[in-house]
């Protein structure tokens, strides 16, 4: 792929970066989006990469052009809720940045690929079968993409691999059994992996104990390196 996804980057406070954080939006969002939470979580160690996902019609919202990872159809859980194809080509573009890192340094067992809503979605589907072994996967108020072909797709690389998955538990754009799904599904992949289950008294968003546990969750999966 010639050319990745265009970011909001943020380089360590001092130093070379020894780990990263790649950080995906939800719907409608872009990259800015989390950009203000990196000071709350206690990494000066690592580089922080929000990408932007392209602009595309979104059905659900009658077709307005927003930037998504991939369309949504309906609200309904139908199987043909999400457009496959634009869920593989986002994949492909998350991992060309994953592999970006590792090329400029960082072993992907220092980089964690998380992401919010639509973008949790996709951390945990392109993390799942991320060839490579990565340092955790974090999925906000998310869900499972593609469900049926994760036991076929999960990368041997990745079957240790920790995640962490929390949700609102008033959350009424994503329910929060969808993200209970997701967390269950992992669980029951093969291979021995630490997942961990957060729900918090708020909707579709993200709150300050919600974040102080995210933090916490990083600070021990990518420490700083011992120089």
């Amino acid at each position: 792929m010639s050319e990745h996804l265009p970011c909001v980057e943020v380089e360590p406070e001092r130093g070379a970066a020894s780990a990263a954080v790649i950080w995906l939006h939800g719907l409608g969002a872009d990259g800015h989006d989390f950009e203000p939470v990196v000071p709350l979580l206690g990494l000066p160690h690592a580089r922080f990469v929000f990408p932007h996902a392209p602009p595309i019609p979104v059905t659900i919202n009658g077709g307005w052009v927003m930037r998504a990872w991939y369309d949504i159809r309906t609200l309904e859980q139908r199987p043909d809720r999400e457009d496959p194809r634009q869920i593989r080509a986002s994949a492909a573009r998350i991992a060309a940045l994953l592999d970006r890192e590792r090329a400029r340094g960082i072993p992907s067992a220092r980089i964690v690929l998380a992401g919010f809503s639509q973008g949790g979605a996709m951390a945990l589907y392109t993390g799942l079968r991320y060839p490579a072994a990565l340092a955790g996967l974090i999925a906000l108020s998310a869900y499972m993409l593609l469900p049926e072909t994760l036991p076929a797709e999960l990368a041997p690389a990745n079957q240790a691999t920790p995640a962490l998955l929390a949700h609102g538990r008033f959350d009424d754009l994503v329910p929060p059994f969808a993200g209970r799904a997701a967390h269950d599904q992992v669980r029951a992949l093969p291979g021995e992996r630490e997942v961990e289950w957060h729900e918090y008294p708020i909707g579709h968003e993200v709150s300050p104990p919600e974040l102080a546990a995210v933090a916490a969750w990083l600070q021990r999966r990518i420490p700083p390196i011992a120089r």
